[in-house]
């Protein structure tokens, strides 16, 4: 696939945006087209404060109530945005007005029919994908953090004028966002628009100098910026994105090779140690590592670019799987309240699953390396004992409150819909491919799950039904696998990795860590020079022998311990010996008497099987798409 590079550095020329900027003294009253309108301006970088108007041309009379949603699609967690606006204020008719406050995040104005206006200052210090940021060096926000929705108009036309900086020494900032553009050219201060607020709300901004790359896909413009210190090679970026978003294109439509938006835009923040992402319908906001970057001259596919690279794959095929294709909990979305939903595992997790296999299918890295990244992801499911006590489905419904706000006894309590969703959609995927021989797969019931509930989403607005994905399988593919989901899904039992691998050609082994032949059974951290048992898990010899989470580990056997330490007496020692451990429980001194266990079988070796059968091999292949080859490309291209 030809892409066609273009570094661009944050240099804006003077355009008519410089002059809009000059409306800050405009009244706060002026009244708006039809329709709501914004003006969104930097008040104060250093003081990380943004002011926003909000324009209302035809209020309810019956009193206007406005309100900030309380969580943001993609992460399932009350945020409580509106705790950051701190001052507002309305206006009506050149008059100040008195706005009620009805809760934490509603305000209402009083009965009238005049155009009315709002004010409000939004404190923006919150460096991640979810909210607002705002210095000297960038601003950063999702519509969530800082457009007020107006009730009653909420499918009403909105427009957004995004004021260029007045601060000294922001002259040459510039704009990145897919909020399209009203007239001239996108990147500039000025005016932008959207058909209603779920969309307004749906394109984050990026605001500063940033490092710009455009790049196609399956004949679809694409553009990564990188804002932050960084040496990226955007030349291996730019072409390693290309082939993974092409295959994801195709993934969801094999005749037309259509994407379900016009562009794309990976918005990425470079850092010293950062990790996260969050969805949205035609661009994705990015947090990384900076060294996690490719650099000029770098050769093969190191670890952290791989996982960027997953990030960016698994944000991606987001844009299909639940930005369109939505569980019916989610159409539409309520942004006042928890939204419950058992299928997180589906949307969440199969997102989990494919995004690395887009990667090997992409031939951008190889099968071991695949196959290394699987093994990661089945170790940290194994060494999890929640998996025992909550299903995959339970633990999508409790996303709200246990997954999102975990404590240091979520291991015991909890698993990730992410890693064992992925896992379910393993086996279901290979258990497709060896009951129909390679015929029908889980990119069967991907395909018709998107014509039947995302490709015209926007028109129909229906999602799937909480108990409709077996009836889809079936119909997808002709295999009836309601006994398996009901089992893998909503139980809590191991999952058949072991038989479903070597099916397709994939070696199996389990095995304790390594250099572990044993255990305590607790897992440790080291909090201001003291080596503490952050979680003790409850199927270990720590929990039995009565140690704690939050116990401060002291010796082992009376020889004073740290990590390092700790990992070589225990290797001294056999399985079956007993230790004795001090430790400090606040700030009493404990000693425990621990018999110490075989480690348990949590990693796996996984190893293509060169001397498979004919048949399993097909099978491989398929799966990983060797039909076009699995050798990556490495270094520079």
């Amino acid at each position: 696939m030809a892409t066609r590079p273009s570094v661009r550095p944050g240099t804006a020329e003077p355009t008519e945006a410089q002059a809009s900027s000059g409306r800050r003294g405009a009244r706060a009253d002026a009244p708006g087209t039809d329709g709501v309108r914004y003006v969104l301006r930097i008040l104060d970088a250093a003081a990380h404060l943004f002011e926003v108007e909000l324009h209302v041309a035809s209020p309810d009379p019956a009193g206007q109530t406005v309100s900030l949603p309380a969580w943001i699609p993609g992460s399932y967690m009350i945020r409580e945005f509106a705790r950051q606006i701190v001052r507002i204020e309305a206006h009506r008719a050149g008059r100040r007005v008195r706005l009620e406050k009805c809760d934490k995040h509603t305000w209402r104005a009083p009965p009238g029919a005049a155009p009315l206006a709002l004010r409000y200052r939004v404190y923006a210090w919150d460096l991640s994908v979810r909210g607002a940021h705002l210095d000297r060096t960038h601003a950063f926000f999702n519509g969530t953090s800082v457009f007020l929705r107006v009730h009653g108009q909420e499918d009403r036309p909105c427009t957004v004028e995004l004021e260029a900086p007045a601060e000294p020494g922001l002259e040459d900032w510039q704009v990145a966002t897919t909020l399209p553009r009203a007239g001239a050219r996108s990147g500039r201060f000025g005016t932008y628009r959207a058909s209603c607020y779920d969309e307004l709300i749906d394109h984050p901004v990026e605001l500063g100098r940033f490092a710009l790359r455009r790049f196609e896909a399956a004949g679809v413009p694409h553009e990564i910026a990188i804002t932050g210190r960084h040496d990226t090679d955007l030349d291996r970026l730019s072409k390693d994105l290309a082939r993974i978003c092409a295959e994801q294109i195709r993934l969801f439509e094999p005749r037309t090779a259509r994407a379900p938006f016009e562009r794309f835009l990976f918005l990425t923040t470079a850092v010293g140690d950062g990790y996260g992402g969050l969805e949205h319908r035609a661009s994705t906001a990015l947090l990384c590592a900076r060294n996690d970057l490719p650099y000029p001259g770098m050769e093969g596919m190191p670890e952290g670019y791989r996982t960027f690279l997953g990030l960016c794959s698994h944000e991606y095929f987001h844009a299909w799987h639940v930005k369109r294709i939505k569980p019916a909990a989610f159409a539409p979305y309520d942004l006042d309240r928890e939204v419950h939903t058992r299928l997180l595992w589906i949307f969440e997790g199969f997102t989990s699953y494919y995004d690395d296999l887009m990667l090997v299918r992409s031939s951008v890295i190889g099968a071991d390396d695949y196959l290394k990244a699987l093994s990661s992801t089945i170790g940290q499911v194994l060494r999890g004992p929640g998996r025992r006590e909550q299903s995959v489905a339970e633990s999508s419904f409790d996303a709200w409150t246990k997954y999102y706000r975990q404590d240091e006894n979520s291991p015991n309590a909890i698993v990730s819909y992410y890693a064992k969703g992925a896992l379910v959609a393993l086996c279901l995927d290979l258990t497709l491919r060896i009951r129909t021989a390679g015929r029908r797969s889980l990119d069967d019931v991907m395909r018709l799950m998107w014509r039947r509930y995302g490709r015209d989403f926007d028109t129909h607005g229906t999602g799937l039904p909480e108990d409709g994905f077996p009836a889809l399988v079936h119909e997808a593919t002709g295999v009836r696998l309601d006994a398996e989901i009901a089992d893998w899904a909503y139980g809590t039992g191991e999952l058949p990795l072991a038989d479903l691998l070597p099916a397709v050609g994939v070696g199996c082994t389990f095995k304790a860590p390594d250099g572990a032949a044993h255990w305590l059974g607790i897992r440790t951290q080291t909090r201001g020079g003291e080596l503490v048992a952050a979680t003790v898990y409850s199927d270990g010899p720590a929990r039995s022998a009565g140690l704690s989470a939050g116990d401060v580990l002291l010796a082992l056997d009376g020889v004073r311990v740290d990590e390092r330490g700790l990992r070589t007496l225990l290797a001294r020692r056999r399985p079956g010996a007993t230790v004795r451990v001090h430790a400090f429980r606040r700030d009493e001194l404990m000693e425990f008497s621990v018999r110490l266990e075989r480690s348990p079988a949590t990693d796996v070796d996984l190893k293509i099987d060169t001397a498979a059968a004919a048949a399993t091999r097909r099978l491989r292949s398929g799966w990983l798409g060797e039909r076009r080859g699995t050798k990556a490309t490495h270094g520079r291209s």
